[in-house]
């Protein structure tokens, strides 16, 4: 039998990270350490500036740290080469932001194809079938083959949505994923998300502004200066 998943998709020790040069140099990451359930949804709140979006490029392997150490499904990353993080990018993280980035001249199937095609694990067949299930999981079964560009605000997130799940990843990382939606998708996005997530036994972290989502998440890590706060 293969070895059981690590129950920490992904985690990090003493992360740092500076961005700017000479003086106007900030300490944007100062030795942050953090770790993300299987099947459990985090929040991370706090004041614009405080560090959260450059905390999730780092877990989701987007941005190297100055110095720290992250590890993804048990595999230590920090050191790896550009070739090892892609691929471990592609196989094991998910990614929705608060815009969708889909192509809209493709259709939201071929939107939530796109991860698979790169990841390059299924058969063509395959992975239409998937994609189809995905969108039919988000309540898009009807307009898989609709292109993205006339699909509503709600419509093209919850397409992103299922994009961000098509390669099975062992995280979800969200920052603001309802930031451009009103109150009654916002909802809709948030609970399909964190549901299909929970289901799969996949990790959760979610960058948000919204008190009232963040309290309905497992656990909220509030950030102030680059640091976890108590």
């Amino acid at each position: 039998m293969p070895p059981a998943p690590d129950p920490l998709a992904l985690r990090c020790e003493n992360l740092h990270r500076y961005l700017g040069g000479g003086e106007g140099r900030v300490h944007v990451l100062r030795g942050v350490s953090f770790a993300a359930r299987r099947g459990e949804v985090c929040a991370i709140v706090g004041p614009s500036g405080c560090g959260k979006s450059t905390l999730l490029y780092q877990l989701g392997l987007l941005d190297r740290p100055d110095d720290g150490q992250i590890w993804i499904n048990g595999e230590q990353m920090s050191g790896a080469d550009d070739g090892l993080r892609t691929a471990a990018r592609s196989r094991h993280v998910g990614f929705v932001f608060q815009f969708h980035f889909l192509l809209l001249e493709f259709t939201a199937l071929e939107n939530v194809m796109l991860p698979m095609r790169k990841l390059g694990r299924l058969a063509p067949a395959a992975m239409e079938a998937r994609a189809t299930e995905l969108l039919t999981a988000v309540g898009l079964g009807d307009k898989v083959r609709r292109a993205a560009a006339h699909l509503s605000g709600g419509e093209q997130q919850r397409v992103a949505v299922a994009r961000a799940l098509a390669n099975e990843p062992s995280a979800i990382l969200a920052d603001e994923p309802t930031g451009n939606l009103d109150a009654k998708n916002s909802d809709l996005v948030f609970e399909l998300l964190t549901s299909l997530a929970r289901r799969n036994g996949q990790a959760v972290v979610m960058v948000t502004h919204n008190p009232e989502m963040a309290a309905r998440c497992d656990a909220v890590r509030p950030m102030r200066d680059g640091q976890f706060i108590p």
